[in-house]
């Protein structure tokens, strides 16, 4: 008990110099920080609109078939074959 009584005086018995962190220490930290939490946030992102992308891919789909056969099922324009 008397060691955790030394420890929590020497813990507040130090000078504020002690806990100082240069600019280039605080930069390299809030950069990490900053790095870190893009990742999450994209990650989250990727994960919440990946269905929306299925779901405008199989829209995309049907409306390409759904104008091929409207069109008698030639998907290619006219001009193409050209001879």
């Amino acid at each position: 008990m008397t060691r955790l009584i030394t420890l929590a005086l020497l813990t507040l018995a130090s000078s504020p110099l002690l806990a100082y962190v240069g600019p280039g220490a605080g930069i390299s930290v809030l950069g990490s920080l900053l790095g870190i939490l893009a990742t999450i946030v994209v990650a989250i992102a990727a994960i919440v609109l990946w269905p929306v992308r299925k779901m405008l891919k199989r829209r995309k789909s049907r409306e390409s078939l759904a104008a091929d056969s409207a069109a008698g099922g030639a998907s290619e324009d006219s001009t193409t074959h050209k001879e």
